[in-house]
C-alpha cells in the first residue's frame, strides 16, 4: 500500500523492514525526519492544528485537523480538494509543520487552508490504489492524443485524484501550447476531469527520477526542493572543462552539484590575483595558463615556448606590484619556490601469513609448449644410437 503513492514501480520500501528495493529508499520521495516529534510540549501549549501531507512524487499541501484527530506520521488521510477528495500520507506533524509553514507558505492562513476529513478507510485506499494503477495506460493513451493533434509537447506524468474523478497530466514544453482540443478529447475518452500543469526540465527530472554521472540517485527526486538557477560562471570558477556532455544532468540543463561548492571556491579565488594581467619581465611577457585553487599555484608561460612556471599568488602580486612601479625582473624563475613533497608513509610489508599462493602463479601455466617436429623420411636418425634407421 506505501509504495502505490510512489512513481517508482514495484519494489518493497525499507518501511517494512524488507532492505528498501524502492528507488527513492522509502515508501515516497523527499521523506522528513522529524526531529522534533520525541520533544514534549511546554504546559498550556496546544498543539499545533495543521499538518503537511505528501501525494505522488514530490507535490505536498498544507491541511488543517479541523476535527482534532489522533494522527501520527505515515497515516493515510483523506482531505479536501477541489472537487471531490483526495487521499495523501501524512508527512510532517507538530512544531515541525509549524516550521515547515513559516519556511515555505508563510502567508498561509490556517483558516483558510483545506481540512483533513478523516482517516482513510480500505474501500478509499483500494480506490486510491485502482487510480494509480490507471495512470500509465492513461499517459500513453494522452500521449497518442497529442501527437495526433500535432502539438509540440511532451506528457511525463499523470496524476488521478484519489476519487477517481480528476486527473492532472504534467506536460513539458519549449513555448506555448494551444491544447483545448486535447482537454476536450482526453475528457470524452476518458470520463474525467482534465486538469494541464506545465513543469520545467528539472521539475520532470525530479518526477520521474534516475541516476546520475555520479552513480547516486538524484538530488532532485531524493532531497532537493528548490531549484535555483545553474550558470556556465559556475563551471569557470571551478576550473572545470565547459564541456556541455560532462556539465548537462539528466534534465538536458546544467547540474545543481554545480552550485554546492561554488561559495567555497569564490572565497577561496578572492585570495589570488585576476588571471587576465599579464607578467613583464625582461626574458618577455608571460600570460596566465591555470589556476590550482588547492594547490594555491598558478602557472605562466612565457609567449612563444611551451614550458609553464609555477608560481604562488602571494608572488606573483609581487611582480604585479613591480611592474606598476615600473620595475621588470629577470626571470620568473626566480620566483619560484621549492615545493616540499611530503614524506610517504611506511607502508606495511605484505607477508603471507595464511600461505596464499603467488599472484603470478598462473602467468605461464597457460603458454603453449611448442611441439619438436618429428624428422621423416631417410634423413632420421635413431635417437638412441645415433644410427640411420632401417627402412
Amino acid at each position: 500500500m506505501g509504495c502505490s503513492s510512489c512513481s517508482s514501480e514495484g519494489g518493497t520500501p525499507r518501511g517494512c523492514k524488507n532492505n528498501g528495493t524502492c528507488s527513492s529508499g522509502g515508501c515516497n520521495k523527499l521523506d522528513v525526519f522529524d526531529w522534533l516529534g520525541n520533544m514534549s510540549l511546554g504546559e498550556g501549549v496546544s498543539p499545533f492544528e495543521m499538518y503537511e501531507v505528501r501525494f505522488k512524487n514530490s507535490r505536498k499541501g498544507f491541511f488543517r485537523n479541523s476535527n482534532n484527530l489522533s494522527l501520527q506520521v505515515g497515516d493515510v488521510v483523506v482531505v479536501e480538494a477541489s472537487p471531490g477528495y483526495d487521499v495523501g500520507v501524512v508527512s510532517v506533524g507538530g512544531e515541525l509543520a509549524r516550521i515547515q509553514i513559516r519556511k515555505k507558505a508563510p502567508d498561509l492562513k490556517p483558516l483558510e487552508s483545506k481540512k483533513i476529513l478523516r482517516i482513510a478507510n480500505q474501500a478509499e485506499i483500494d480506490k486510491w490504489i485502482q487510480g494509480r494503477t490507471l495512470e500509465k495506460d492513461v499517459m500513453y493513451q494522452a500521449r497518442s492524443l497529442a501527437v495526433n493533434l500535432k502539438l509540440e509537447m511532451k506528457i511525463s506524468d499523470v496524476e488521478y485524484q484519489a476519487d477517481l474523478s480528476k486527473a492532472t497530466f504534467y506536460y513539458t514544453a519549449e513555448g506555448r501550447v494551444d491544447f483545448r482540443q486535447l482537454i476536450k478529447d482526453m475528457a470524452d475518452k476518458f470520463k474525467i476531469r482534465v486538469e494541464m500543469r506545465q513543469i520545467g526540465s528539472r521539475q520532470e527530472a525530479s518526477r520521474l527520477g534516475g541516476i546520475g554521472s555520479c552513480g547516486r540517485e538524484l538530488c532532485c527526486s531524493t532531497w532537493l526542493t528548490d531549484f535555483r538557477t545553474v550558470s556556465t560562471s559556475a563551471a569557470r570558477y571551478q576550473q572545470l572543462s565547459l564541456n556541455p556532455q560532462k556539465l548537462a544532468g539528466q534534465c538536458g540543463k546544467l547540474k545543481c552539484c554545480l552550485n554546492y561548492e561554488l561559495d567555497m571556491y569564490m572565497d577561496a579565488i578572492k585570495e589570488f590575483p585576476k588571471s587576465d594581467i599579464r607578467l613583464k619581465t625582461e626574458k618577455g611577457n608571460a600570460f596566465h595558463i591555470k589556476t590550482d585553487v588547492f594547490k594555491r599555484q598558478m602557472w605562466f608561460a612565457y609567449e612563444g615556448e611551451m614550458g609553464m612556471i609555477s608560481l604562488t599568488p602571494d608572488k606573483v602580486k609581487d611582480i604585479i606590484k613591480m611592474n606598476k612601479d615600473g620595475k621588470l625582473p629577470k626571470d620568473l624563475k626566480e620566483f619560484t619556490e621549492s615545493i616540499e613533497k611530503a614524506e610517504k608513509l611506511v607502508e606495511p610489508g605484505y607477508e603471507n601469513v595464511v600461505g596464499q599462493d603467488s599472484l603470478n602463479r598462473f602467468e605461464n601455466s597457460f603458454k603453449k609448449k611448442k611441439k619438436k617436429k618429428k624428422p621423416f623420411g631417410g634423413n632420421n636418425f635413431n635417437r638412441q644410437q645415433g644410427k640411420p634407421n632401417s627402412i
